[in-house]
């Protein structure tokens, strides 16, 4: 799948850089940056603590809060000095995304408390593209960043976001930052990273549109599967995601997860919900494994975790699972993670589980 890491966040810092250059003789500080209450130049000093501070995240392997430091201009800079340190933090978080691991998640306040190497670059990138245009704004500049970077942004940190045909118009809409014809204004919002359940011996990872894409392609979704590559189960739902992504109607929370093994970072299956929870508060529960994973217990374990985070929720009153008649090891998963059995026919059993 297509990556988003330290060579994405250089080519959106370079492409800021660029136009902003154009314009350092100009007067940033009393020059506002398009509708923030903020001067051009506190912005773009902004942008450089927020490339640092996510740097300091990852290599500090914050789990509580932010890293307690935060860098500072000496007296005197100017505005060419204010974009040589924006390039700076931008090497240190470029270095920094190269060298953590995969599995390895920091602090973020937004909306679950912790990203990975791929949400805190596409993040940075965020800020950049953001807050470039804020200050090309309030500078009368023309800017546009790369569509591509923009529609991986919104794929990543905006999945509850339906795209368009725009990325960078729909990124900025998304953001209060403009109109799109047909959607209401935005006035508030946040950025989402990826929900991420734990497991006695797996993570449940949320895949993402941007992981969907690639899986329903036939890729690995940015993960390293046992065995070679997910069930083709794992595929069709990750399809359904993507289609619920693109008609808008995609709710992270009620997503696909990926059953990471924490012992190897390897993902063994897939695990899902139908969709949100309908009007009686019931939510459906479906899953399935790569065939070099079975047999361990990794579907009971997951299937346990996923139903008590869903019974945790106050809209839900009870987590149903159904399996065909035949699938015999799939009825003992479903038992063992402490269903009842409720319905059937010839062809379906269904189960219930509820808090």
């Amino acid at each position: 799948m297509r990556t988003m890491g330290g060579e994405q966040v250089e080519e959106a810092v370079a492409s800021a850089v660029a136009l902003l250059r154009t314009a350092v003789d100009r007067d940033w500080e009393t020059a506002r940056a398009g509708r923030l209450e903020w001067s051009c130049r506190y912005t773009a000093e902004h942008v450089a603590g927020d490339l640092i501070a996510y740097a300091g995240q990852l290599a500090g392997r914050a789990t509580d809060a932010y890293v307690p430091f935060e860098i500072t201009f000496d007296e005197g800079t100017d505005n060419a000095g204010v974009l040589h340190v924006i390039e700076t933090t931008c090497a240190l978080l470029a270095a920094t995304l190269r060298t953590t691991p995969r599995e390895v998640r920091a602090f973020h306040p937004y909306p679950y408390r912790s990203a990975n190497r791929e949400g805190f670059a596409a993040m940075g990138i965020a800020e950049v593209f953001l807050h470039t245009h804020d200050i090309a704004e309030g500078l009368g500049l023309a800017y546009e960043p790369p569509a591509r970077l923009c529609a991986d942004v919104l794929a990543l940190l905006f999945p509850h976001v339906q795209p368009g045909p725009d990325p960078w118009r729909t990124l900025l809409w998304a953001t209060g930052r403009g109109d799109l014809p047909g959607r209401a204004p935005v006035t508030e919002w946040r950025w989402r990273n990826n929900l991420v359940i734990p497991a006695e011996r797996l993570t449940l990872q949320g895949v993402t549109p941007a992981a969907a894409t690639d899986l329903a392609a036939g890729g690995d979704g940015g993960f390293e599967w046992v065995g070679g590559g997910p069930f083709q189960g794992t595929r069709d739902a990750a399809g359904m995601l993507l289609k619920a992504y693109e008609g808008g109607v995609h709710r992270p929370d009620w997503g696909v997860f990926a059953l990471v093994r924490r012992e190897d970072g390897l993902a063994v299956g897939g695990m899902g919900f139908h969709g949100p929870p309908d009007e009686d508060g019931r939510v459906e529960i479906g899953y399935d494994l790569a065939e070099a994973a079975r047999g361990h217990g990794y579907a009971t374990e997951a299937l346990r975790a996923l139903s008590a985070w869903a019974l945790a929720r106050d809209e839900v009153t009870s987590v149903f699972a159904t399996t065909e008649r035949a699938n015999v090891a799939s009825q003992a998963v479903i038992t063992r993670a402490g269903f009842t059995r409720v319905a059937g026919d010839e062809g379906q059993l269904a189960y219930e589980l509820r808090g």
